[in-house]
């Protein structure tokens, strides 16, 4: 953790710092948050912590927990499904509508976006590669014309960065893999092809589905596997 300085925006800056650290898996699930140890971490004082863990909890990403205040929440496997589900759709006609009202700005902003990507990619750092594909997606809503775009996914993000942590951290391959699909698309979107754009853009958000909710799983058994496993340890006793 590093401690922060800057007092503008500070609500802002430690709600990041804070949903940095669980994308990191600095913060696992579970994990407690007293208020009075992350304002001394970050340099605040407790007033910004406070409001900044609400909107964390507001945005499901950390919970109540009996006898224990505030934790970091699990991932819920039903809701990430669901999300994705929306995703793949507006996602697909994010990417149409930019193939019929930006190719020309998707050919000169576009590959600087792939560029920063791939350094990212690069540099191994999760927080960098979330930044990194929320800018490529974002430019996508900005030049399709269709403001409700970007209106509808901005709410989702805080929630899609975390399960996007979750699975960048254990595979090496993927973040890589990624920004190849990223570079077909906005190949396709500067070629103006509506139709090859759209399905493109739902198979990227389809196939990323796939790996999150399976891995997600997986994750959460071998968890409760081992609960069970020390409870009966424990019975044997």
């Amino acid at each position: 953790m590093r401690a922060l300085t800057t007092q503008s925006r500070l609500v802002e800056q430690v709600y990041e710092a804070i949903l940095s650290e669980i994308t990191e898996g600095k913060l696992p699930p579970n994990s407690r948050l007293i208020q009075d140890e992350l304002a001394e971490v970050y340099g605040v004082s407790r007033q910004p912590v406070q409001q900044a863990l609400l909107l964390l909890r507001n945005h499901g990403l950390v919970r109540d927990a009996p006898r224990r205040g505030l934790v970091v929440s699990p991932l819920d496997i039903d809701f990430v499904r669901n999300l994705y589900e929306i995703r793949e759709v507006l996602e697909g006609l994010a990417c149409r509508k930019a193939a019929e009202c930006g190719p020309e700005r998707a050919r000169e902003k576009g590959p600087e976006l792939i560029a920063a990507g791939r350094e990212a990619v690069e540099t191994g750092s999760v927080t960098k590669q979330i930044a990194a594909d929320m800018a490529f997606h974002c430019f996508l809503y900005d030049i399709s014309g269709n403001l409700l775009i970007a209106e509808t996914m901005e709410p989702n993000w805080h929630y899609l960065r975390r399960v996007m942590g979750e699975v960048l951290r254990d595979d090496e391959k993927m973040p890589g893999s990624i920004w190849d699909e990223h570079a077909a698309i906005l190949e396709a979107v500067i070629a103006g092809e509506a139709d090859k754009v759209e399905t493109l853009a739902r198979q990227h958000i389809s196939r990323a589905a796939k790996v999150y909710v399976t891995r997600l799983q997986a994750h959460q058994e071998a968890v409760m596997a081992g609960h069970r496993s020390r409870s009966l340890r424990r019975d044997q006793r």
